[in-house]
Parts: structure tokens; C-alpha cells; sequence
């Protein structure tokens, strides 16, 4: 049995309704099904901004399928799938860390250790005591260059070691999230130390 209530009750509110609005007009008429998938990720949006949980409950999706006209288990086959849904409620931070090939050589392991050692957790989908912090693994984030990835929620945090690990868990803490991007400097996906290929702008001609 799960160790959570479902709410009694999903709607909404009018940034949800807007932002639905928008996806949905993308589509041509009839199709309004294509947006499922962003419209489950406006139901965790929301969610976050209003229990400071990010998950899809199935009343949500239920507020979903009524949107775009689906049946319900249409959109609870959708949601399900995917590892980007939260099915349960989660901490503040959510990390989600790839151990796949890519990362796994560059340290990947050494990332997760860090992480439960910082949080206290023990295994895979759990959440901190202090209800902060929710441990996923997932495969390949695409980002294999600048392996290895720390994903917090949606922002990544790349080129990790142990100790950028835990200074990265210190700062969420105290509520001060590091820049994202490269913890080495790293330009965007060039080597290490900066590009050496393609040095200069071309001109404007």
C-alpha cells in the first residue's frame, strides 16, 4: 500500500490553464491528445509551486485527460512510461543521477556515494529524512561529454567528483543553488583547458 494520499481533488490554476492553452493550440484540431506530455509536466509544475512536491497525482492526470479528451488510462499509460514523471511525492531537490556507461567511466559511482553520504539515503527512489532531498537512478541524460551529470529537478550539473558532489548538496541546503553547467569551467562541450578548434568569431561580412 503506498505510503502516501492521493488528493481528493486536481484543477488548474490559471498559469496550469494558460500554459495548457498554449500547447494544445500547437496541435491541429483533433489532435489535442499529441499534448499529453507536456501537459503532465504542467501538473508537475504545479504541484512543485503548490506542495513543493513535483509529482503528477491521478487526479491530475485525470484533469488532464479531461482537457485533451482522452480516456484516463491513456494518460496513466503516458505518465507511467516515462522516468521524467513522478508517480509519488518527492523531496524539495530532486537528484537524479546516470549510471550508464559514460558516466559509470567517468566516476559515476563515486557521485553517488557522495550523494548518500550527504543525504543519508540508502537506496533508489527514497527521499531524506529532513524531506529535502529524493534519490533516482536514470539512464543516459545526453550530456555524455561533461560526464559525469548530476541532474537536480531540470538543471544539470556536469564534470561532478565527490567533492563538487557534496559542496553542490551544501549549497541546496541552504537554499543556494550553484551555477549550472560545467563545475570545471568547461565551454560548453569543449575540451578540458577550452577549445582548440574554431578559436574566433567569423567577421560579419
Amino acid at each position: 500500500m503506498a505510503d502516501f494520499e492521493q488528493p481528493a481533488h486536481f484543477a488548474f490554476d490559471a498559469d496550469s490553464a494558460a500554459e495548457i492553452d498554449r500547447v494544445v493550440a500547437k496541435y491541429p484540431p483533433g489532435r489535442q491528445a499529441s499534448a499529453v506530455i507536456p501537459a503532465l509536466y504542467v501538473v508537475q509544475r504545479q504541484m512543485k509551486r503548490q506542495t513543493g512536491s513535483a509529482w503528477v497525482p491521478l487526479k491530475g492526470m485525470d484533469a488532464v485527460g479531461e482537457r485533451l479528451g482522452m480516456p484516463p488510462i491513456r494518460v496513466y499509460e503516458v505518465a507511467t512510461f516515462y522516468f521524467m514523471f513522478n508517480m509519488a511525492p518527492i523531496g524539495k531537490y530532486h537528484l537524479q543521477l546516470c549510471t550508464t556507461t559514460p558516466c559509470w567511466l567517468r566516476g559515476s559511482d563515486d557521485i553517488v556515494a557522495a550523494c548518500r553520504e550527504a543525504t543519508g539515503i540508502k537506496g533508489w527512489k527514497e527521499t531524506s529524512a529532513d524531506g529535502l532531498f529524493t534519490m533516482t537512478e536514470v539512464e543516459c541524460v545526453g550530456a555524455c561529454v561533461n560526464a559525469p551529470i548530476l541532474q537536480v529537478d531540470d538543471d544539470f550539473y556536469e564534470d561532478m567528483d565527490r567533492e563538487k558532489t557534496l559542496l553542490v548538496i551544501a549549497a541546496l541546503r541552504e537554499g543556494k543553488p550553484p551555477a549550472v553547467g560545467s563545475m570545471i569551467g568547461r565551454q560548453r562541450s569543449a575540451p578540458e583547458g577550452g577549445p582548440t578548434t574554431l578559436l574566433f568569431a567569423p567577421e560579419n561580412g
